[in-house]
């Protein structure tokens, strides 16, 4: 019978040779990140907290604190937390929004159900009020960094961050939320206004910035951020999520695959999904890398009623508009279907006990 050391160590030296070199970050120092999602409306979220913990895993970044700020789907915070603690970090602080002002009014992910299985995933946090209202833990987080250390960054709906800025002193911090993120925010990086960057200059709505209530947050924060904006508009046509056969049938993230596939639009993991969120921490840990483009010359011009477009040239404040580099769509897919297969955990029973393989 093998041991439990004897084991790590084979399944770890096989999936260190299927994961493609990850590029260093400058300085060798990990990315210091807050991630804000909205946990419920697609299973990408899942693949981005997920290929966060295995950057985490491989020194590249740290996770400091995760925000769950779309409280139309109650539970979504009891999936954050899950993840976190299948990936063995159970101790990454999770805020949640105690209110329902936006978000996807539909749980396509099943978080309900998941988030209640706590006897398979071992949360704590079931219903987003479980969790530390998400402004708390966002100041708290900040005052503990050092000066311009840490990405902000969103994949899903803009309300955590703007209520972050618009956050007046406390007893958590003397400082307003906006000259708290000037202080310590490096940059904003947010998943968001795809399509914007169209030849003919129209306006665009995408479902990150401008549906499910988010548009007036969006509006604020494009106009009054006080740090560097990255808008990363890729993924469409980057499909992941087959790797994730290859994992154990408890990994939360390939459950969340599966069942988000086959419930909303009756494909299999074969089929998988576009890559949003995932190239978002990409870029987050990675810059633009192998497979992106930046356009650092222009702003985004954005109407809560009409839309999102990129208007290049003129630059109003630092922003950069990232888009995916033509012909790169399959081997960035590849690059990220192996980190999504790359954590290895150890198999425990319900209670936490090492199974002997």
């Amino acid at each position: 019978m093998m041991n439990k050391a004897t084991y790590l160590l084979i399944l770890s030296a096989v999936f260190s040779c299927l994961l493609p070199n990850a590029h260093p970050t400058a300085g060798g120092e990990p990315v210091r990140i807050i991630f804000d999602t909205d946990m419920g409306s697609d299973c990408d979220d899942a693949g981005a907290l997920a290929i966060l913990h295995v950057y985490a895993d491989r020194g590249l970044a740290e996770i400091l604190g995760c925000i769950y700020s779309s409280g139309k789907v109650p539970y979504g915070a009891g999936v954050v937390e899950a993840i976190n603690i299948y990936y063995g970090r159970p101790n990454i602080p999770v805020g949640a929004a105690h209110d329902d002002k936006v978000g996807d009014p539909v749980d396509k992910m099943g978080t309900e159900k998941l988030a209640k299985d706590t006897a398979a995933f071992g949360n704590r946090i079931v219903h987003n009020r479980d969790a530390e209202e998400m402004t708390a833990l966002n100041r708290k987080l900040l005052v503990r960094q050092e000066d311009s250390s840490v990405v902000y960054l969103t994949v899903g709906h803009t309300k955590g961050f703007h209520d972050l800025l618009v956050s007046k002193p406390d007893h958590i911090s003397p400082l307003s939320g906006r000259d708290l993120a000037r202080k310590k925010v490096k940059r904003w990086v947010a998943m968001g206004a795809l399509g914007a960057d169209n030849k003919e200059g129209h306006y665009r709505k995408e479902w990150n910035f401008h549906f499910n209530g988010s548009a007036p947050y969006t509006k604020y924060l494009v106009t009054n951020c006080p740090v560097p904006i990255v808008y990363i508009a890729a993924g469409t046509e980057v499909f992941t999520g087959r790797s994730l056969k290859t994992t154990e049938p408890g990994n939360i993230v390939r459950t969340v695959y599966r069942d988000w596939l086959w419930n909303v639009e009756k494909k299999t993991l074969d089929d998988q999904r576009p890559s949003w969120d995932l190239i978002a921490v990409y870029y987050a840990v990675e810059g633009l890398g192998e497979y992106l483009v930046g356009q650092e010359d222009g702003w985004l011009e954005f109407d809560v009623d009409k839309g999102a477009r990129w208007i290049p040239g003129e630059r109003k404040n630092p922003q950069t508009f990232v888009s995916l580099k033509p012909g790169t769509n399959k081997d960035l897919a590849d690059y990220l279907n192996a980190l999504l297969a790359a954590h290895i955990v150890t198999p425990i029973d319900p209670k936490g006990v090492f199974k002997e393989m």
